[in-house]
């Protein structure tokens, strides 16, 4: 399907899905205290073209002071207009656009300055009177990126940057974000090349510019790019899918053929899985350094992803974080093509809904080890790591008693991704990944167990991420939780509504994570004293883990106490954040002397003395523990079928 046919159609369904439950609600007019003209209601997105094409023009030149520059030239047609800052960051699913970063806003038209006001309810709204006789008006603005990672990530760095158009425009409100159209150009530092999923008609002394495309597109198409910089082709049927690496250092753009390989067996294995293709071409943006931000986040043909700068170069140390890109990769099908319908809004300032991002994410989360294991990224050993990690992790959290998966979803809206120092009794974003892949994994092995394993959540996939005649096409469309049941119904009956039901609404004190897919799947979640090699190099920082004996865990060098598991041993110690280890008895505080003092403490005879400093204050604890180390393991059930490894297995067509 063409591009404006995708456009003209993704319009339409955008518009109407705009419902008086889910259009941008205008406010109630503010009241005349200040003295200052009220504010007018903000135009809901009704109206489906926008007339004319903004020019949109970024400096990305200025990477010593890490600013972006940018300048619109916006076509006017009356005498007033609302411009919007995005608001709701798609893949954020929270209200995270970070408006406090934009400075400088000046709007002029025929050489003369135009005033501006912001709302007074809604800071991401500036309304513009528009003078007589002016056709179009100039927004001129600074895009102020960090120089460190304490609030927002880092996007520009000497060597590299990730340009987020949708954090560096304006848009005008009333309109469809397939309604708007920009003619984009981004002005790079010399001898710098890029990678993104937008077309570009010229790229010359450093001004890249790019075919026209809609605010969607713009939005949903990412530039990575640098100093250091490489495009390789990884689709083995042809050239839509693209691996653009991005590197602190030339040497480091170095992957193997073999490593290649696995990307190339990655497409493959997605090909096979979801069955067509929603896209007409795919870029993966990867960034290897210690400088910029880290990140991992999808797109409809790209994804931005950020690893070590020795990721290719160091290959055995990057085993427990191989499966980004595959996550990423599958975002495509689950999250882009096919999404939430309460995430199927009109523009980025309509608010968007979280009920189902155990299925956004958390089949996206299950696929992305899948597509791991079955590509070679990740041998089987290592995926089963990687589950015992997160078995155990859900098999010890407390705060199931208080909260349901459900909540957790919906919980996101109220800040992205916001830390907290308890997350076993708060839990937080990664239970809708990670405890939701393992609801996943309990509907496939369930699958399989009823079908006499002629089939899996891979039929779920191929019908439900690809339905039939939509090979393709990449017009997004909207699911609903009774669709998600539908679906599963038609691979294998069953009452699905209650199973998943039952795993996201459990809470209290008889609440279990959901284990039972790793029982159906051959195996049972043990725990040992010494991790094997393999277990070893996927959590490097395995020797300071004491989450599951004592309580807690240990980092950096002046052995600061994290992790704390509520109702543990240290917390029944009386014991929180901002503490540090000193001393395990009467010996220097480390990792070593730790896990000696607790498989010591196994005979009972003696507690295990712990001396912890909070600022200037000093503690002496005497914790009872006596079950020595325990790090997760998943041990085969002798005589079950092995489903996980069944499920693992690369796919042959």
């Amino acid at each position: 399907m063409s591009r404006l046919a995708v456009s003209a159609c993704l319009a339409a369904l955008l518009i109407a899905s705009a419902s008086p439950g889910a259009a941008q609600t205008p406010g109630p007019m503010t009241p005349n205290i200040g003295g200052f003209p009220d504010s007018p209601m903000i135009p809901p997105p009704t109206n489906p073209t926008y007339p004319g094409v903004i020019r949109y023009e970024v400096d990305a030149t200025d990477i010593e002071r890490r600013i972006v520059s940018v300048r619109q030239t916006i076509p006017v047609t009356g005498r007033s207009l609302t411009l919007l800052y995005p608001k709701y960051l798609p893949g954020n699913h929270a209200a995270s656009g970070p408006i406090q970063l934009l400075a400088g806003l000046t709007l002029s038209a025929n050489g003369q300055r135009i005033d501006w006001r912001r709302d007074a309810v809604d800071p991401y709204a500036f309304h513009i009177d528009i003078p007589a006789g002016v056709s179009e008006i100039e927004a001129a603005f600074q895009w102020l990126t960090q120089s460190d990672n304490a609030n927002w990530r880092v996007v520009m760095t000497p060597s590299m940057m990730n340009l987020q158009f949708e954090k560096a425009l304006l848009y005008p409100a009333g309109y469809a974000s397939t309604g708007i159209t920009f003619a984009p150009s981004v002005r790079l530092p010399q001898g710098w090349s890029y990678g993104v999923a937008m077309d570009t008609v010229s790229f010359d002394n450093g001004l890249a510019t790019f075919a026209p495309v809609d605010l969607y597109t713009l939005a949903d198409s990412p530039m990575f790019a640098g100093a250091h910089y490489r495009r390789i082709d990884i689709d083995p049927t042809g050239d839509d899918v693209h691996l653009n690496i991005v590197a602190d250092e030339a040497a480091n753009l170095a992957p193997t053929a073999e490593q290649l390989g696995y990307y190339e067996a990655m497409v493959t294995q997605a090909d096979r899985l979801f069955g067509s293709r929603h896209f007409d071409r795919y870029e993966f943006l990867l960034g290897l350094t210690n400088q910029m931000g880290g990140i991992g986040l999808e797109h409809h043909r790209s994804s931005e992803n950020t690893k070590a700068p020795d990721y290719f170069t160091s290959w055995a140390r990057s085993a427990g974080s191989r499966a980004l890109l595959p996550h990423e990769y599958a975002h495509s099908w689950n999250g882009k093509f096919m999404r939430p319908a309460d995430e199927l809004t009109a523009n980025y300032n309509v608010p968007t809904e979280n009920s189902l991002m155990w299925v956004y994410e958390g089949q996206t989360e299950y696929w992305g080890d899948v597509l791991a294991a079955r590509s070679g990224l990740h041998g089987k050993e290592h995926a089963l790591v990687l589950m015992a990690d997160r078995a155990a992790f859900y098999e010890n959290q407390a705060g199931r008693q208080w909260r349901n998966l459900q909540d957790v979803n919906n919980h996101n809206l109220l800040g992205y991704r916001v830390p907290g120092q308890w997350p076993s009794w708060m839990r937080g974003t990664g239970d809708y990944y990670d405890e939701a892949a393992l609801i996943w994994l309990d509907a496939d092995t369930l699958i399989r167990e009823q079908s006499g394993d002629r089939r899996s959540l891979d039929d779920f996939a191929r019908t439900f991420f690809s339905p039939e005649g939509s090979d393709g096409d990449w017009t997004p469309r909207g699911y609903t939780f009774a669709d998600v049941v539908a679906a599963l119904n038609a691979v294998q009956p069953h009452d699905w509504a209650t199973f998943l039901r039952d795993r996201l609404d459990a809470a209290g004190p008889d609440a279990r994570a959901p284990l039972d897919g790793i029982t159906r799947g051959g195996y049972r979640l043990t725990y040992v004293e010494e991790p094997n090699a393999t277990e070893k190099t996927m959590h490097s920082s395995w020797g300071s883990d004491f989450r599951y004996s004592l309580g807690f865990s240990l980092a950096g060098p002046t052995q600061r106490i994290v992790s704390i598991q509520w109702g543990g041993p240290l917390y029944q110690a009386g014991i929180g954040a901002g503490w540090e280890l000193v001393a395990v008895g009467d010996r220097v505080a480390t990792p070593e002397v730790l896990r000696e003092a607790v498989t010591a403490a196994k005979s009972g005879e003696a507690p295990i003395r712990l001396i912890v400093r909070n600022g200037q204050r000093i503690r002496t604890l005497d914790l009872n523990y006596t079950g020595g180390l325990r790090y997760p393991r998943l041990e085969r059930i002798e005589g079950t079928r092995d489903r996980i490894g069944d499920i693992m297995t690369a796919r042959r067509r």
